[in-house]
């Protein structure tokens, strides 16, 4: 009777183990931590712009099991408006990754939902998709390039 229970106990231990590992396979990339923005290229009406992050600009991307949120602002000491945020929620099944912007100063950015591929090369992450919310009249290709901060 003892080693019917233990048997079965053994069994249960490892199902719930392998849920575990088969959820933590969806998630392929490890895309936990804090990444620090390096480059961001919009392409907007066929016109490419590159900003470089590694100047007066600084911009962090964390992220943790289901939220991510982001911080920028300038490195100027006389620029005191410059300062950027937002999060929410996100799903991301192998290179599929959908942002939820539940929070942003401008009110028409939340509520959306954001499509991307996302690669990860050693301590790079590569974010590129569609930015569109008609309401800012904002329809864009962004490609972000990230550093994992140490």
């Amino acid at each position: 009777m003892m080693r019917r229970l233990n048997i079965l106990m053994l069994v249960a231990g490892l199902s719930l183990l392998a849920c575990s590992t088969e959820k933590k396979s969806e998630k392929s990339l490890e895309l936990e931590g804090t990444w620090q923005l390096i480059s961001a290229t919009t392409i907007d009406k066929g016109k490419s712009e590159t900003t470089d992050y590694s100047g007066k600009l600084k911009m962090i991307k964390m992220f943790n099991d289901s939220h991510f949120a982001f911080l920028k602002h300038s490195l100027d000491p006389k620029d005191t408006v410059s300062f950027d945020a937002g999060g929410g929620t996100f799903v991301l099944k192998g290179e599929d990754y959908t942002e939820h912007l539940e929070y942003y100063k401008n009110k028409n950015w939340e509520g959306k939902t954001f499509n991307f591929k996302l690669a990860i090369h050693n301590d790079t992450l590569i974010q590129k998709g569609i930015e569109k919310v008609e309401a800012a009249g904002v329809d864009r290709v962004i490609i972000e390039k990230y550093l994992k901060v140490r």
